[in-house]
């Protein structure tokens, strides 16, 4: 057990933030293990795929980060020092960890473990262990780049939402509901954040620090700072993670024009390319008139673009117009 004592202060202290970094170093652990959360497959999949065509990338590097007991070195994981850091500021940190601090890090996460092969630098000189941290930023990097950047705006709506269930929790029953439903190996008693199942055994006194809470796609279940002298701070499950790799349901091919009207759905497909008003009456058998109330309701939506061509006004559908006819599919129209 790994117990939190919270002060009033710290209370009044604890905060949530988002970190693409922690987040990096978490999937790891479900790259590794795949029974951690078959919710992950889809993207584990996917991921195991592209992954494969980087010959460059240093697999054993990156896997050897992730210890036996799934711990992970807390030099990788800083507390962000914002609300949503981006990826490459949190990396900052990490570069500027000296020798010492990855030497320790790198021993204790692993401990008892030896340290594996990819990692045999860690207990060299600081130059050696330089260039390891160096060489560690460099494969975070480029599996950030792959694994979860281009899915980091999803993830990132996911976890805010949790972070608002949460504040919603905090205010109707203050610090015992916002813990009680976070996980089963957490629970709030007497001024104390106990969480159980854990490798280690330690009491941290807050002592003014306050608390930081990460909520994360990727935890299986909470995940304090391996060491006791880190400030206190906990990774947790969210919710909804189940949403996140969902499949788009099949298209509806009627959706548009429910939307919009069969009229001005009818419209929307024939704009493809650049049309005056004339020719889209013409197309469509209804008048002048009609075509242009449909159209300045489609432009002051944002759905067509507008530009003067002599003595016509020539309609295009809109970048947005055009993912709509899109996914209305063909025979929307």
């Amino acid at each position: 057990m790994i117990i939190f004592v919270l002060g009033v202060e710290d209370l009044a202290d604890t905060r949530f933030a988002l970190s693409p970094l922690h987040e990096t170093l978490f999937s790891l652990r479900v790259l590794q293990d795949p029974g951690l959360s078959a919710l992950h497959l889809p993207w584990r999949r996917s991921v195991l795929g592209e992954l494969g065509e980087l010959g460059t990338l240093d697999a054993d590097l990156l896997m050897s980060l992730v210890a036996r007991r799934r711990t992970l070195p807390d030099f990788l994981t800083p507390n962000p020092t914002s609300f949503a850091p981006v990826f490459e500021e949190e990396l900052a940190v990490v570069r500027q960890a000296c020798p010492a601090q990855v030497r320790h890090d790198l021993l204790l996460a692993h401990a008892p473990d030896p340290l594996p092969g990819a990692l045999h630098d860690a207990v060299a000189d600081d130059a050696r262990v330089t260039g390891l941290r160096d060489a560690i930023c460099e494969v975070l990097t480029r599996y950030w780049e792959v694994a979860l950047e281009p899915m980091w705006p999803q993830m990132r709506l996911v976890l805010e939402a949790d972070m608002t269930y949460r504040a919603r929790q905090l205010a109707l029953g203050g610090a015992r509901l916002l813990f009680a439903d976070m996980h089963p190996n957490l629970r709030w008693q007497s001024g104390e954040l106990c969480i159980d199942k854990m490798i280690s055994r330690h009491r941290v006194m807050a002592s003014g620090r306050g608390l930081l809470l990460l909520p994360s796609v990727f935890a299986h279940k909470p995940a304090p700072p391996v060491s006791p002298d880190e400030p206190p701070s906990l990774v947790y499950p969210c919710r909804g993670v189940a949403t996140l790799w969902d499949t788009a349901p099949p298209t509806d091919r009627t959706a548009l024009a429910s939307l919009l009207g069969a009229p001005r759905a009818r419209l929307l497909s024939l704009l493809e390319e650049p049309l005056p008003t004339v020719e889209l009456a013409r197309r469509l058998r209804i008048t002048p008139s009609a075509v242009s109330q449909h159209l300045r309701v489609l432009y002051a939506t944002g759905l067509v673009a507008r530009a003067r061509d002599g003595r016509h006004v020539l309609y295009r559908r809109s970048s947005l117009g055009d993912q709509l006819a899109a996914g209305a599919g063909p025979g929307s129209a």
